[in-house]
């Protein structure tokens, strides 16, 4: 790929990142949401990064990706819901998807 190539597609990808950055402010001051459809936003937010999640943690390609990596993220998640603080839910859940890993759990 031709160096000038990736300097546009890099300089078109932050024109689109600043464009959508500045139309919430811009276009929240001309329109006016229900709070009903504002905790809706909200909640489908929540529900996308959930579901996000949840893929990411379940699948490697298009198969399961064994037991190991939906522990892992469960013993993270369990500590973050705890307030654990973020290097111990980071090391928690990467030594339990290992540590299952070494004892042969796929």
């Amino acid at each position: 790929m031709d160096p000038l190539d990736l300097i546009i597609a890099g300089g078109v990808l932050a024109a689109g990142t600043f464009a959508f950055r500045f139309a919430g402010p811009v276009l929240k001051a001309r329109f006016t949401v229900s709070p009903k459809a504002e905790r809706l936003m909200a909640r489908s937010a929540v529900v996308l990064l959930a579901a996000l999640v949840a893929v990411a943690a379940l699948t490697e390609g298009h198969e399961f990706a064994g037991y190991a990596r939906p522990a892992g993220v469960l013993v993270g998640g369990v500590l973050a819901w705890r307030k654990a603080p973020f290097a111990l839910v980071v090391v928690a859940a990467a030594a339990t998807a290992a540590l299952l890993r070494l004892a042969g759990v796929p």
